[in-house]
């Protein structure tokens, strides 16, 4: 018997490599796996709701972010834990579904498992615990049907009011005292590019241009957009231009193949010189002759071009990004040329007025498309320092996809914690008809629900005891819109504060952490094998994710 020796330990030990690590049973995987999920969510929830705290996050990169939205601060956390990775890819799903309501879906997955770490100490088995919360979100759905606002189902996306009422909670849970500033200007940009038949709106026609100084209030709504450099050349505004665009650049073409040119005097020099001078001309004329007035570039732009662009009075733009050039084709109805030729007219883009402003000392491009057709708005953000114009973005981000959200359906239901306390009163009682052992779970799936008013209240230093008292007496005597007015701290009817939320994020934020926490739940065992060897790969500082 030689060789047996040499196997190390017996069991699990011997089938795997050495290196691997092994957690079995409910006190080391499961409720291990429910302790990572709720310091997670003990993150998260802290930002929840108008008056949530910013976090200051530093990346691997040692950029930095100040703010409280949840999907960019699990992001960039960069979370090792394999179950509170399932939490984060919730929240992820929530943002890249709806845009808004990912501090929810996380910390509403966080509650579920704390709930589920009671009932799974007082004895029940992890598969009951699912069983009992599947029951329970199938309920909730149906209640949350029963809360939507009559008449709110059919709404017209091009009426301000009703646009902005629903976007207002989206966006002042990131801004809170500026959404009435910030929703005018999101509510235009979305109304200005909002298609025909609306479900097609589209998220990337909403651009947003970030520029520092002034404040809040200076910033405004362009229709067409807003490039952040200043034209190449001296024209430096063109109204009712006729726009070329070249993806090549404007220069002369080396040709493909190396070719070797004999000179034999000063005469070959001169018209060798000569010919190229012309040549160029030639093509540029060939562009002011089709009416082209403002030359689009997507490299660089050679001496010589500019020299003769200047002779024939065409303004040179230069937009190196390949993204902002496809999106100013969009802009103003242009198809990208590859080389520099004599572009056709159905070719040739259109715009009301190229120009270049000042803006709180940068210079920028404003291309202008006052008539109808055009499939871009930006929103130019002026704040007075960098961590604050990216929060403004974010804000604005949730806007403009909850306007895409309402497109598609725009059910409400009351906002301010008055939806979840009457779906908490309703799953308790639906609990007491149950028999068998998930009426506990549904129970305290019901319980979990508490959160959203107690974290609201203590976010706005309120006492968190007496306003969830006061909001159960208000449901109990029949009124299912009291929610929680923050300024006051007391109980208010939704509808008089107009605190709307949309009825499809409050859906999937539910579904998704339901399902978050059923996944979390369901593993009792995590096994995992040695990390692959060789030096560890860090990113190269100054690189990009795309």
């Amino acid at each position: 018997m030689v060789g047996l020796g040499a196997m190390p330990g017996y069991g699990i030990q011997s089938m795997l490599k050495e290196g691997h690590k092994h957690l079995s049973g409910l006190d080391e995987a499961v409720l291990k796996n429910i302790d990572a999920c709720r310091e997670l969510s003990a993150i998260t929830r802290t930002s929840l709701g108008p008056n949530g705290m910013n976090k200051m996050v530093i990346n691997h990169l040692d950029k930095l972010f100040v703010t409280n939205d949840a999907a960019t601060i699990v992001n960039e956390l960069e979370v090792q834990h394999p179950a509170a990775k399932i939490l984060v890819l919730a929240g992820r799903a929530q943002q890249e579904e709806i845009g808004d309501g990912a501090n929810l879906t996380i910390s509403f997955a966080g509650e579920l498992l704390e709930k589920a770490e009671e009932l799974i100490r007082m004895g029940l088995h992890p598969s009951e615990i699912i069983i009992g919360y599947t029951k329970a979100i199938n309920k909730a759905v149906e209640i949350l049907e029963d809360l939507v606002e009559k008449g709110s189902e059919n709404m017209d996306v091009r009426n301000k009011e009703e646009v902005v009422l629903r976007m207002r909670s989206a966006v002042a849970s990131k801004q809170f005292g500026q959404e009435d500033i910030l929703c005018p200007l999101v509510a235009d940009a979305c109304m200005q590019v909002c298609p025909k038949n609306p479900a097609n709106f589209n998220v990337d026609n909403v651009r947003v241009a970030k520029l520092l100084g002034g404040g809040l209030h200076n910033s405004s709504v362009v229709r067409g957009m807003v490039l952040k450099n200043d034209a190449v050349g001296s024209i430096k505004r063109v109204e009712k231009a006729k726009i070329a665009v070249f993806a090549g650049g404007v220069d002369t073409s080396a040709t493909e193949t190396k070719g070797t040119v004999l000179i034999h005097s000063a005469e070959q020099l001169e018209n060798y010189a000569k010919t190229e001078e012309a040549k160029v001309e030639e093509l540029i004329k060939a562009v002011a002759d089709s009416g082209a007035k403002v030359i689009v570039s997507g490299a660089a732009v050679g001496d010589m071009a500019l020299h003769f662009c200047e002779r024939y009075k065409l303004m040179v733009l230069r937009i190196s990004s390949k993204f902002e050039l496809r999106r100013f084709c969009r802009t103003t109805g242009s198809i990208a040329l590859l080389k520099l030729s004599r572009p056709n007219a159905d070719e040739l883009g259109y715009a009301d007025s190229v120009s270049v402003e000042e803006i709180g000392g940068a210079r920028v491009t404003v291309v202008k498309n006052e008539e109808g057709g055009n499939s871009v708005a930006t929103v130019v953000l002026r704040g007075s320092t960098d961590s604050i114009l990216d929060d403004l973005e974010r804000a604005v981000d949730d806007g403009v996809n909850t306007y895409k959200s309402m497109c598609r359906d725009s059910r409400i239901i009351p906002g301010a914690a008055a939806t979840e306390i009457e779906l908490a009163r309703r799953l308790k009682e639906f609990s007491l008809k149950e028999t068998g052992l998930d009426q506990y779970a549904i129970a305290k799936f019901a319980e979990s629900f508490e959160m959203v008013p107690r974290t609201l209240a203590e976010n706005a230093g309120l006492s968190a005891m007496e306003i969830i008292s006061s909001l159960y007496a208000e449901h109990a005597g029949g009124n299912t819109k009291a929610g929680i007015d923050l300024e006051e701290g007391a109980c208010k009817d939704a509808s008089i504060m107009k605190i709307w939320d949309l009825y499809v994020t409050k859906l999937f934020a539910l579904k998704y952490s339901a399902d978050a926490a059923c996944t979390v739940l369901r593993v009792d065992q995590i096994i995992m094998a040695k990390p692959a060897g060789g030096p560890r790969r860090d990113a190269q500082p100054g690189m990009d994710e795309d």
